[in-house]
């Protein structure tokens, strides 16, 4: 059984593990221009959470301690998701090993 594992493995590295590529035609161009408003999609999003975390902050600020508490806490999960949304291609690349 360990033989068949082994050979298992060994047939594995064996595959080829060609480079991305971008198909012939205009689909890379479609497929950037997506990405384009997608990332213009979250930093419009990203601006207004932040807006309403600070009105949060602002109206919970007397009587509603609850609402500014959940408006400050909701500010790093919009910075994290800035981050993650923004540096998505380069956390694929880096992940995948492309350059």
């Amino acid at each position: 059984m360990r033989q068949l594992s082994l050979l298992h493995l060994w047939w594995l590295t064996q595959i080829n593990d060609p480079p991305p590529a971008a198909p012939p035609g205009k689909l890379a161009e479609v497929a950037t221009t997506f990405v384009g408003w997608l990332k213009w999609g979250l930093l419009i999003t990203a601006v207004v959470a932040l807006v309403v975390g600070g009105i949060m902050m602002i109206t919970g600020r007397r009587n509603r301690n609850q609402m500014a508490v959940e408006g400050a806490m909701s500010l790093p999960w919009v910075v994290g998701g800035i981050g993650m949304g923004l540096g998505a291609v380069s956390i694929v690349l880096f992940v995948s090993g492309s350059s």
